[in-house]
């Protein structure tokens, strides 16, 4: 299921340009945009996202009275990460205070961005695979708001192996290196890529199967 979305900005392009790195990721869906907070808080009441993109700098109330309303608030949960120009570290305290869940510094490109959404996407998925009793290790996961770290080769990165392996977790068949993809949000270039590194370390293993016309091609698999 797609992560729904909020995106919040007081400039109009700026909220167009977020929208359109997320919408070129089918894990999200955004599902309106806010320019103002107060507009934000009754967006948030009428479209129940599960995630806000909130700008700090807004022209009515600033982004973290919009922050502590929306903790304070009843009703389902909803995640935020600030991505805001506000980088003084009063403001990312109190940001970090009222209870946000990562934090993006504009300007950034958009790879920047795309690695900060799939850091936020392994941290739900680790969060959703925790049962409802914690051990201490799992506490500290959702303290810290991280995944286990994974031990990756440069240029890989530990975030994305994450969504690799629950790929190929959540399925009961293997997979080819497109299917694990789809799935992940990466080429099947990218995704194969990681799933030789998880094969080499010997956390999957290669199901022979064919493709189309009959050719031969390869299923991954965790072992």
């Amino acid at each position: 299921m797609s992560v729904r979305t909020l995106v919040v900005d007081d400039d109009f392009a700026v909220a167009a340009i977020h929208r359109g790195f997320l919408e070129a990721m089918p894990e999200f869906e955004v599902v309106g945009e806010a320019h103002r907070g107060g507009e934000a808080l009754r967006a948030v009441e009428a479209l129940r996202p599960d995630l806000v993109l909130l700008d700090i700098h807004l022209p009515d109330m600033s982004g973290l009275e919009v922050l502590a309303r929306l903790r304070a608030r009843n009703g389902p949960p909803v995640d935020v990460i600030a991505v805001t120009a506000a980088r003084e570290r009063e403001t990312v305290r109190q940001a970090m205070s009222r209870g946000v869940d990562n934090y993006l510094v504009k300007p950034f490109t958009r790879t920047a961005f795309i690695d900060r959404m799939r850091e936020y996407l392994a941290q739900r998925i680790e969060v959703q695979r925790l049962g409802q009793v914690l051990d201490q290790d799992e506490v500290d996961q959702l303290m810290h708001h991280r995944p286990r770290p994974q031990v990756v080769p440069k240029g890989l990165s530990a975030v994305t192996l994450r969504l690799v392996i629950d790929a190929l977790r959540d399925c009961d068949s293997d997979l080819s290196a497109q299917e694990v993809g789809d799935k992940a949000g990466l080429s099947r270039v990218s995704a194969r890529r990681y799933l030789e590194h998880l094969v080499t370390i010997g956390k999957a293993e290669v199901q022979p199967r064919y493709g189309m016309a009959n050719r031969p091609a390869h299923g991954y698999r965790l072992t």
